[in-house]
C-alpha cells in the first residue's frame, strides 16, 4: 500500500513538474515575441432572475437572482479562466445565498499541447444528454432553472491534451479529490420513518484519486474516441446507515455512499447525407456489489442516435439501453412464522434491506437484466432567430417512466433573453420519477441580461 501511494505521488509530481516546465518554456518563448503576443483580458457576464414552481410539494420550488462573471486572460501561451456566480433566493422552502465557483483554472496551450490545472467542467461523449462515458464531473440534479447546463459542477483536476497531428488528441485527467453529485433524497416522500444524512465519501488521499485517459479522432467524415476511467463515480448510490427500533417502529437512516469502478468507453459521430449518426457506449466494471447495496452491478450502457433536419426542425432521436451480464433478481422476503417475535424482527430487517436494494437498482436502471428507453428532441428557430422553440420527450419502456420538457426562448434585444417552459415527469409507485415528480414538476420562467 505504501509503495502504491509513493508511485501515485511520483506520477502526479512528474506530471505537474513536466506541465510547469512546459508552461515556463512557452512563456519564455512568448516573451521574446511580446510585440505579436499581447496580453488580453476579457470580462463578460449576465444577470438572471429565475422562477420555477407549481408541483405537489412547493408552490414556488426555486426563485433566485444571480449574477455571473466570466473572466479570461491570455499572454502568449499562458492563460486562466474563471466563472463565478453570486446567487440569492429561496430553494425548496429555504432562504439561501451562495457564492459559487463554477470554474477556475490556469495553464498553458499551443497548437499541440494543452495543460490546465484547477476547477474545470469537462464533458465527455458525443451523444446528446445521455452520455455513458461522462465520468469526470458531478451534477447538481436538483438545481432547477431554465438551462440544464446550470446543473454541471466542476472537479479539481489536472487535464492534459496533446495533438500529435491536428486530427488526433491524446487526453489525460487526474482528479485528486472526490466531488459527489447532488441529490435531494431528503425531499422525497418515502415515508415518515425514512431520513437521509450527509453521506460517506472517500478521504482526501492519493489512494482515492480518479484517473482518465482517452484518444480522440476528429476527421471530416468521422469523429470518435476510445476512453478509460478508473475511480469514484460522481453518480453514487446509498446505504442503510442505521435502523432505530427504540420507538417500536423502525426509523431508517440512509446515507449516500460513493463507489469505485473501471469504465471502458467508445463513442462516434458519422455524417451520412442529411443525417448524423451518433453512438456511445461504456462497459462499467464494479466489485463487491452483492455485499454493498450502493454499488451497482457491472453493466454495459449504450446510446444510439440520429440527428437530422425535418421541415426546419433539428430533430435528435435516441435509443438508450443498459445490459447487466450477470443479473441476479432480488428475492422478496417471506415471514415464515408470523407468531414468532424474532421471526418478525428478522422479516422487518430483511424487507428494509430488500426495499433499499430495489431503490438503488431503480437509480441505476438495473431492475431487470436490461433496460430500454428512448428520447426525442426537436428545436427550431424562427422570426430571424429571435424565437427558439424546443421540446424533449423521454420514455423508459422498461420502467414505464416518462418526461416532457418544452421551452421557448425570445431574444428581446441583443442583451435580453426571456425563457419560459415546463418540466413534467411521471412514473409508477416507488419509481424514481414518481418520487421526483412531486418536487421537480412545474413551470419556469427566466429573464437574462448579458453584458
Amino acid at each position: 500500500m505504501h509503495k502504491k501511494r509513493l508511485m501515485k505521488t511520483a506520477i502526479l509530481t512528474i506530471l505537474c513538474f513536466t506541465s510547469w516546465m512546459g508552461m515556463m518554456a512557452q512563456i519564455t518563448d512568448s516573451s521574446e515575441t511580446n510585440e505579436t503576443n499581447q496580453s488580453k483580458f476579457k470580462l463578460k457576464g449576465n444577470v438572471t432572475g429565475s422562477v420555477y414552481g407549481g408541483n405537489e410539494k412547493f408552490d414556488l420550488t426555486t426563485t433566485f437572482a444571480e449574477i455571473t462573471l466570466q473572466g479570461s486572460f491570455n499572454q502568449g501561451n499562458a492563460f486562466f479562466y474563471a466563472d463565478t456566480r453570486l446567487r440569492k433566493g429561496v430553494f425548496f422552502g429555504e432562504n439561501d445565498q451562495e457564492l459559487q465557483i463554477k470554474e477556475m483554472y490556469a495553464g498553458f496551450k499551443n497548437e499541440k499541447l494543452y495543460c490546465g490545472l484547477g476547477y474545470q467542467i469537462v464533458k465527455k461523449g458525443r451523444t446528446d444528454g445521455f452520455n455513458p462515458t461522462d465520468n469526470l464531473c458531478p451534477k447538481n440534479y436538483f438545481f432547477l432553472s431554465s438551462d440544464p447546463d446550470d446543473q454541471l459542477l466542476p472537479n479539481f483536476m489536472l487535464k492534459i491534451s496533446h495533438h500529435p497531428i491536428p486530427e488526433i488528441s491524446l487526453d489525460a485527467a487526474i482528479i485528486p479529490f472526490y466531488q459527489p453529485s447532488v441529490y435531494r433524497y431528503d425531499l422525497f416522500e418515502m415515508g415518515n420513518n425514512v431520513r437521509f444524512d450527509s453521506g460517506i465519501f472517500p478521504a482526501y488521499n492519493f489512494n482515492n484519486m480518479s484517473w482518465s485517459a482517452s484518444i480522440d479522432f476528429e476527421y471530416p467524415a468521422f469523429g470518435g474516441s476510445l476512453s478509460w476511467f478508473r475511480g469514484y463515480d460522481p453518480f453514487h448510490g446509498f446505504d442503510v446507515k442505521n435502523i432505530d427500533w427504540s420507538t417500536g417502529a423502525p426509523m431508517i437512516t440512509n446515507t449516500p455512499v460513493a463507489y469505485q469502478k473501471t469504465g471502458w468507453g467508445i463513442d462516434f459521430a458519422v455524417p451520412a447525407g442529411n443525417f448524423i449518426i451518433k453512438g456511445e457506449g461504456a462497459y462499467n466494471i464494479t466489485e463487491n456489489q452483492t455485499n454493498k447495496m450502493y454499488i451497482p452491478n457491472t453493466d454495459l450502457a449504450y446510446v444510439l442516435g440520429v440527428e437530422t433536419n425535418i421541415a426546419d426542425f433539428t430533430v435528435i432521436a435516441q435509443y438508450i439501453g443498459k445490459y447487466i451480464p450477470e443479473y441476479k433478481a432480488l428475492v422478496l422476503p417471506i415471514l415464515s412464522d408470523p407468531m414468532n417475535p424474532l421471526a418478525q424482527m428478522q422479516y422487518a430487517n430483511a424487507m428494509i434491506d430488500y426495499e433499499n436494494r430495489m431503490f438503488n437498482r431503480r437509480i441505476f436502471h438495473q431492475e431487470k437484466t436490461d433496460n430500454h428507453a428512448f428520447s426525442l428532441t426537436g428545436t427550431r428557430s424562427f422570426g430571424y432567430d429571435i424565437w427558439k422553440a424546443e421540446c424533449t420527450i423521454y420514455y423508459n419502456i422498461s420502467s414505464e417512466e416518462w418526461l416532457i420538457r418544452p421551452k421557448l426562448s425570445v431574444n428581446i434585444n441583443d442583451a435580453t433573453t426571456l425563457m419560459v417552459g415546463g418540466n413534467y415527469m411521471q412514473g409508477d409507485d416507488k419509481t424514481l420519477f414518481n418520487y421526483s415528480s412531486k418536487v421537480m414538476n412545474g413551470v419556469f420562467a427566466a429573464l437574462k441580461i448579458s453584458f
